[in-house]
Order: C-alpha cells, then sequence, then structure tokens
C-alpha cells in the first residue's frame, strides 16, 4: 500500500524537478538584461505619469533617460532641484529645456460674445453644450465657458476668471496636454514662452460678420500685417496667422492698432496681456524708419 503510494509522489517530485530545471533553463537563455538605475531615475521622478515629457509614464521616461540618453530636462513637472538630482546621479549634464505652456486661442467671454440660448443640459460640461447645435454662443468657434480644461487640468494650473474664460498659470502648467485633448472646440495649443504674439480668436468670417458675433473677434483687416516686420503675420482664410519661423522679427508693435484686440503680446507668461496700446494713425501704408515697423 505504502509503494502505491511512494509512485505517484515519486512522479510529482520528478516532473517537479524536470520542469524547475527547464524553467530555470529558459530563464537564462532568455533574461532580459534591465539597467538598475532605471528604478533609481524612476525614483527621483515626480511620479505624475502625465505624458508632457512624450512618452506614456515615468517608467518609461526613466528608461529613456537611462538608455538613450535622453535629457532629464523633457520632465517638465520636475523641479530644477529634481532634474539637477537625476543628471548628478547619472552623471550627465541636463541642458535646460525651453518652457512650453498651454495657451487659449479665443479672448470672447460673456461680456464679448453674444450668447444665442442659455444651455440647461443634464451634464454641464462644454462637451455636453457642444452636442446641441456647437453650443449656445453665437460665435461657433468660441469658448462655450464651462470648465471642463480647468476639471482635465491635474495641476490645478487653469480656472476660470469672471468673464467665463480658462486662464492659465504659467507657472503650475507642465504642458501634459490634457486641456489640448478635452476641450470641444481645439482652443488650446502648447507653445514655447518665447512665443508672445497670440491670436486669441479661430473666426473664419469675414469683417463686420465676425465681430458682430463677438467685439474681439479677428476681422482680418490686416493692419498688423502692416504694422509687423515683413512675413510675421498673414491673413488666412480672413484670420489673421502668426509665422512663428519668424519669431525673432516679432515685436508688440503688431498689435497697436488691432481693432478689436484679437492679437495679444504676452507680457511674461500670462495669457490676456496685451501691450498697452498707443494712437496710431488709421491712414495709408507707410514705412517707419525709426521702428523698423509698418503703419496703416
Amino acid at each position: 500500500m505504502e509503494g502505491e503510494l511512494l509512485i505517484p509522489l515519486a512522479i510529482l517530485a520528478g516532473l517537479g524537478l524536470l520542469f524547475g530545471i527547464i524553467l530555470s533553463l529558459a530563464y537564462k537563455q532568455f533574461k532580459v538584461y534591465e539597467d538598475p538605475r532605471i528604478n533609481v531615475v524612476e525614483e527621483l521622478l515626480p511620479s505624475a505619469n502625465c505624458g508632457a515629457c512624450g512618452v506614456p509614464g515615468c517608467r518609461a521616461f526613466a528608461e529613456k533617460v537611462v538608455i538613450e540618453n535622453m535629457n532629464p530636462a523633457k520632465c517638465t513637472v520636475s523641479s530644477e532641484e529634481g532634474i539637477d538630482k537625476i543628471a548628478a546621479y547619472l552623471g550627465i549634464e541636463a541642458s535646460r529645456e525651453e518652457k512650453v505652456v498651454a495657451r487659449l486661442l479665443c479672448a470672447g467671454g460673456i461680456n464679448e460674445a453674444h450668447n444665442l440660448a442659455s444651455y440647461k443640459g443634464g451634464m454641464s460640461t462644454c462637451r455636453g453644450e457642444a452636442v446641441v447645435v456647437g453650443g449656445s454662443k453665437d460665435c461657433s468657434w468660441g469658448c462655450l465657458g464651462l470648465g471642463d480644461c480647468a476639471q482635465a487640468c491635474t495641476f490645478e494650473a487653469i480656472h476660470m476668471n469672471n468673464d467665463a474664460l480658462p486662464v492659465v498659470d504659467a507657472a503650475k502648467c507642465t504642458a501634459c496636454n490634457d486641456c489640448v485633448e478635452v476641450c470641444p472646440k481645439d482652443l488650446f495649443v502648447l507653445m514655447p514662452v518665447s512665443r508672445k504674439l497670440l491670436v486669441q480668436c479661430r473666426s473664419l468670417l469675414e469683417g463686420d460678420l465676425a465681430e458682430a458675433k463677438c467685439s474681439v473677434a479677428c476681422t482680418g483687416c490686416s493692419r498688423c500685417v502692416a504694422d509687423a516686420a515683413p512675413g510675421v503675420i498673414g491673413i488666412v482664410d480672413n484670420l489673421a496667422v502668426i509665422n512663428y519661423e519668424l519669431n525673432d522679427l516679432a515685436n508688440p508693435y503688431a498689435i497697436k492698432r488691432c481693432p478689436t484686440g484679437a492679437i495679444v503680446w504676452l507680457a511674461g507668461d500670462n495669457q490676456f496681456a496685451p501691450a498697452e496700446k498707443t494712437p496710431l494713425p488709421l491712414g495709408r501704408v507707410e514705412e517707419s524708419l525709426d521702428k523698423g515697423v509698418y503703419y496703416q
């Protein structure tokens, strides 16, 4: 009886030993080496997993830094101290990246843009309102002002002002792209802070038609084109468009005679900071030799 019990036990033990040997050999054969520095770098990262660096998560970013020598400063959430710690640990020098922040391409709040109706849906969100004939605003391109972007921002870098417009806190913004993805009107764009000229309008209507719907709409008058350095601004489909390849030539004179304030010159890193306007003639186009800009 005891012999009958020992036989299956021996078979099971033999099979267990055989499979253990096979697994051990397979582990040695297919083992993938992982640099232990990856774990250390990951621990030095903020664990935000926001994707602002361009890779999906802090673990993947740590792998890029260690294996592919990606600049640790591309983590826009890390502090300078955190980046320096990673660089010191790896024995590398971390070059500073230009800060990128979210910018809003609309200045038509409740005081500037006309409303056609008051949305009373059960889902008080921009996305919910957008599916109802594009929203309640007369301007179908404008911000709906219900704050989906502010709610989506993990870093609390966006708040709604009294004009029902989102305001980006550049100091807190990490360029994570969440506001860009959540806005149903595609009104957010990520831009380097060195870009100071910003068109805060996306309406494609012409002249008086655009201004009738929103007092800060771009009317396509071309004064900005004449006042800016050649090539910096153009008019495409009745809307001013900035050529950021010529960003070094940009200056605040380009917005001095914008009749609606649709184009702003960003002071510091903040939005809604147009340069102080000065009275300029509305006559013919002339070249200003002393300032190197053009007036119409």
